[in-house]
């Protein structure tokens, strides 16, 4: 048992979750260095201000695995809320990606893959380190460099 567990206005605990979202028509952005970058900082200042403890983030050409602590959220909540913030603030630092990859539409598949890592954890957090390009322990980055 932990001992020190996340205490909330209701429960005590922690929701560990391999979370994955896939950018739509698999269009393969992460590709391009900015773009990683930007969106590797923006889920991270997503999950600070709603206050998910995010361990590993990992993407790849058309997809990002991380894996968080949604705590008392709902699995939907916690997909609306990263994948609007990330999806809003990356399309005003690069207003092109929107139109040449998007047509005008959303960053993301309105799909999402989120799966409760139990005591497989470090098996999980090895898999989201196996990505392309992948980010280990980004609790510590700092990401006051774009926002």
């Amino acid at each position: 048992m932990k001992f020190n567990p996340t205490r909330y206005s209701s429960a005590v605990g922690e929701a560990w979750m391999h979370t994955s979202f896939k950018v739509k028509y698999c269009h393969r952005i992460f590709d391009i260095l900015e773009v990683r970058t930007v969106t590797k900082a923006l889920i991270i200042k997503a999950c600070n201000s709603y206050g998910i403890a995010i361990k590993n983030i990992g993407l790849d050409s058309d997809h990002v695995h991380m894996i968080i602590n949604i705590g008392n959220y709902s699995r939907p909540q916690v997909a609306k809320m990263i994948k609007g913030y990330v999806a809003k603030k990356l399309f005003l630092v690069f207003p092109w990606l929107k139109n040449k990859y998007f047509w005008g539409s959303g960053l993301w598949s309105p799909a999402y893959y989120m799966y409760s890592v139990g005591r497989d954890i470090d098996f999980m957090e090895n898999y989201v380190m196996k990505q392309r390009y992948s980010l280990p322990n980004v609790i510590q980055d700092k990401v006051s460099r774009y926002f």
